[in-house]
């Protein structure tokens, strides 16, 4: 939990033999990826938490937020339940990924395989403040749809 030159101090600990240390894949990236300590195989439909064999211990004012590999959602539509998913800066248990296959065929998980990737954000907290009442905005109580589905200047 130490900032130095800029640049915030993530601490892992391994807690499997085979673990591997999250990484940047490429300088600049936003995602640190993370691998799988198991096997398993995934038929479609199914989901299944897959370990990572690492504790973390965040900075302070941070979160973890486990997101999908673009790569495994395109070429075998493996995404993540409960994405992102968040790591609380206290928690000190394994990070584990909840993987879903979406495909038309099994998926096999290997021991080492990339399955996600972990973002660090700042967090803010705000105090709750109850009102009766909430100031006019331009969108106002659109929801779901209220957009429509074309740009401004699609035909």
């Amino acid at each position: 939990m130490t900032e130095r030159r800029g640049m915030m101090k993530l601490k892992v600990m391994r807690i499997h033999p085979n673990a591997i240390l999250p990484e940047y894949a490429h300088p600049g990236d936003a995602g640190l990826d993370l691998f799988s300590i198991e096997e398993a195989v995934l038929s479609p439909g199914d989901s299944k938490l897959i370990r990572t064999g690492i504790k973390i211990e965040l900075p302070k004012g941070t979160e973890a937020q486990i997101r999908p590999r673009g790569g495994l959602a395109l070429k075998h539509q493996i995404t993540i339940l409960s994405t992102p998913g968040s790591v609380d800066e206290g928690y000190r248990g394994e990070i584990g990924v909840i993987i879903i296959n979406h495909g038309k065929a099994d998926f096999q998980v290997k021991k080492g395989m990339k399955i996600a990737q972990m973002v660090i954000k700042p967090v803010l907290h705000v105090e709750i403040e109850e009102v009766s009442r909430l100031t006019n905005s331009q969108r106002g109580e659109g929801g779901f749809g209220s957009s429509g589905i074309l740009g401004k200047n699609s035909d």
